[in-house]
């Protein structure tokens, strides 16, 4: 089986619940009938109950087996409003302003999420990928130990080295332009976190560079290798190394002449890429010229799961991603 698939019969075995904001957008609808019927998870739907029942009436959606929440008419509204005054009061946040946002299904969606209501939340398909994370960090916020709101693409590579359907993990590639030290060290550990969450092995994390072991000297290396310094001082757990070149990355042969010493050896499963720029080429470049599957963007350093998707998303994409967020939760 594909990495895909172990994740959905690993999520079916959660039985968790996964709310999607957008209800009245026919993607999420057609999502919703495949998450029910494949046993991935239990749904929560937000909007206009009319609206949504037209819609599952057309696609064929039994609502039986989803709960329809409209946010303003919740029995849950008027404490999740109060809640939110508590937690942006130090932004002088009005009651009026907070009740405006909380009737906004991403923030109401993101509240069920901190008050367990729900395991997750997954958005995106007509909200921008800045109006998803607003919601998640200012309703959910940050892990504990994590400074930094960071992503993933999971990317399943057909055939790597006579594996079939390798899988890698690349970080960051659509959120942190151009990562701090400590940015970029908690992006490492967030990413060993999911990795362990989805794919349940170990982590092998790769800090890329264009430098092999001070191959180079470049003020862009140091910031990787301060990097690594703090995640081998913080967190001895993990296997990581850096800075390391792709290819000494995950060619075991090269990792033997260009460091002999690597604790991973030329096995990283986990690419962590020292900027945007590198995350996001490195991603799209491994999907047009190896024919990977990319799935994600992943959120990820959220206290719970909230993940985004991309306005073009399919159905697929949709149901994909429901059954990463409810496991990213552990």
């Amino acid at each position: 089986m594909d990495a895909l698939s172990v994740i959905k019969d690993k999520a079916g075995q959660k039985n968790r619940r996964v709310v999607l904001p957008e209800g009245t957008e026919p993607r999420v609808i057609k999502a919703t009938k495949a998450i029910i019927a494949e046993k991935i998870a239990r749904v929560t739907l937000l909007g206009e109950p009319g609206r949504i029942k037209e819609l599952a009436d057309e696609h064929e959606l039994d609502l039986s087996t989803v709960e329809v929440i409209n946010p303003v008419e919740s029995a849950d509204f008027g404490s999740y409003v109060d809640d939110f005054v508590e937690l942006r009061k130090a932004k002088g946040i009005t009651t009026d302003e907070a009740t405006a946002t909380i009737a906004k299904p991403l923030y109401f969606g993101a509240m069920l999420v901190r008050h367990d209501r729900a395991d997750a939340s997954v958005a995106g398909s007509i909200n921008t990928t800045g109006d998803v994370l607003r919601a998640g960090i200012q309703v959910i916020g940050l892990k504990e130990g994590i400074n930094t709101v960071s992503s993933f693409f999971m990317m399943t590579v057909p055939e790597y080295r006579g594996e079939e359907n390798r899988v890698f993990f690349y970080a960051d590639g659509a959120v942190v332009p151009n990562p701090t030290v400590e940015q970029l060290a908690s992006i490492a550990v967030s990413t060993a976190e999911s990795w362990t969450n989805l794919i349940g092995t170990e982590p092998k994390i790769a800090m890329l560079s264009f430098s092999t072991k001070g191959s180079a000297q470049h003020d862009d290396v140091a910031k990787v290798v301060a990097a690594y310094e703090i995640l081998k001082s913080e967190h001895p757990e993990l296997k990581v190394d850096g800075e390391l070149q792709v290819d000494a990355a995950i060619v075991p042969e090269i990792a033997r002449s260009k460091a002999p010493d690597s604790v991973i050896g030329g096995q990283a499963n986990i690419l962590l890429f020292p900027d945007l720029d590198a995350g996001n080429i490195a991603y799209k470049i491994t999907q047009r010229l190896a024919k990977a599957t990319a799935t994600g963007p992943i959120i990820q350093g959220l206290a719970k799961p909230a993940n985004d998707l991309s306005r073009g998303c399919t159905a697929e994409d949709i149901v994909d991603v429901a059954a990463i967020a409810v496991l990213m939760k552990g």
